[in-house]
């Protein structure tokens, strides 16, 4: 009995160390002189190979003096090695806060399955030619026959060169590719179908966060763009950034977030967009002075313990490119959070915003935040339930996204 008792706790104790090691991340980015926490527990220790970083009583690290890369090792008592985390070390930099809304067009790689639906063949009865194939709403089709799918039209004029015949699909589910055979189906129209609904580009606006004039790089909107049919992250082939014309703002209230109503069409480019990131989308401009940006303004970007509880602002335009600052308030930050882009809580107080827009709402995603002459965040979300109140992401996660390697 005591055995068996012994050894389920052991089990337990087991189980609690590989949970902890496997939340270690087993690569990061920070910043030169930035403290970073990670998990721990009794036993397991940090090392650094060649001391460039000083572990800090197994609760973290801080970068003392280098830049570039470095290598930490996890161990169980120092003796057994657990894992090695690659860092990547950034030198301190400085942004220019924007605050201008501009338009996103992303274009997929490939085309995105949004939908599926019966066909009704030329002989009137109903037919499922995707049924037991594997794909699935989000997934993308990448190939028809060894040719890649780069647009909805593209995989229509592929499907009805078969003329029926059986095709070959690759696609990715789940980043992962997969292949299946699907034999189109003829319709009374003479046109051969699928059952699949695509889509091969999305378009919207948001705020820009800022632009790092030494990459003359960007970073906007402070969270990713999803499918409207899948939530799923797009995942692009390439993007446009460009400027935007505020149409309408519909005011938000509690229970019920208002949006900013723009349009993109015959609108001037900006730039390209590289990524689409939960972090935000990111990308080079070409075109500078489309943003009417103020060179003048540029300052740090604020380590994450710099950051403190109380009044901040934050930089918008509801006025077609004319940006103002607005007070804002900050409620709670979550300093180890690395994992999404709800760093911070924030509030709405400036009596003027909440007469314009009601507190927080869509378009605003991306306004940079701003306290004690550095940059500090974005704005990412409102509350449903409260119109005034929402959360931010951290400054240094929309640089380091920005600045990692695809």
């Amino acid at each position: 009995m005591y055995k068996r008792v012994i050894f389920i706790i052991l089990l337990f104790i087991t189980y609690i160390y590989i949970i902890i090691v496997n939340n270690i991340p087993d690569k990061i980015t920070i910043f030169q002189g930035e403290t970073i926490t990670f998990p721990t527990c009794f036993g397991i220790t940090l090392h650094s190979e060649d001391n460039v970083l000083e572990v800090l009583a197994n609760t973290g690290t801080k970068v003392t003096h280098c830049v570039g890369r470095e290598k930490l090792s996890v161990s169980l008592f120092n003796k057994f090695n657990l894992k090695d985390i690659d860092v990547s070390i950034l030198p301190k930099t400085t942004v220019i806060p924007v605050g201008n809304i501009a338009g996103v067009k992303l274009y997929t790689n490939g085309v995105l399955v949004v939908g599926m639906s019966e066909i009704e063949g030329e002989d009137s009865k109903t037919y499922k030619p995707y049924e037991n194939t594997g794909i699935e709403e989000g997934d993308t089709i990448v190939k028809i026959n060894d040719n890649l799918i780069s647009s909805t039209d593209d995989l229509i004029e592929k499907v009805n060169m078969s003329k029926g015949q059986k095709i070959e699909i690759e696609y990715m589910h789940d980043e992962e590719t997969k292949e299946c055979s699907i034999t189109p189906v003829k319709t009374s129209e003479e046109e051969y179908k699928l059952g699949l609904w695509v889509r091969d580009s999305a378009a919207g606006v948001g705020t820009v966060t800022f632009y790092e004039a030494s990459t003359q790089s960007f970073g906007a909107l402070g969270h990713g763009i999803t499918d409207i049919d899948t939530g799923d992250l797009l995942n692009i082939a390439s993007g446009e950034f460009v400027t935007a014309k505020v149409l309408n703002i519909k005011k938000g209230e509690d229970g019920n977030p208002g949006k900013i109503q723009g349009t993109v069409e015959e609108q001037e480019t900006i730039g390209e967009i590289t990524k689409n990131t939960e972090f935000g989308i990111y990308g080079k401009i070409q075109d500078l002075s489309s943003l009417n940006i103020d060179t003048s303004k540029e300052m740090e970007v604020a380590m994450r313990e710099e950051i403190e509880l109380g009044k901040a602002t934050i930089l918008c335009s509801l006025d077609n490119q004319t940006v103002k600052e607005y007070e804002i308030e900050i409620t709670k930050i979550y300093r180890d959070n690395n994992y999404n882009n709800k760093s911070m809580e924030i509030k709405v107080t400036d009596e003027e915003l909440i007469e314009k827009t009601g507190g927080i709402i869509q378009g605003m995603s991306g306004s940079p935040i701003i306290q004690n002459g550095k940059f500090i965040g974005a704005v990412t979300h409102v509350l449903v339930n409260s119109s005034t109140e929402g959360y931010a992401i951290f400054g240094d996660l929309m640089l380091k996204q920005s600045k990692e390697v695809n």
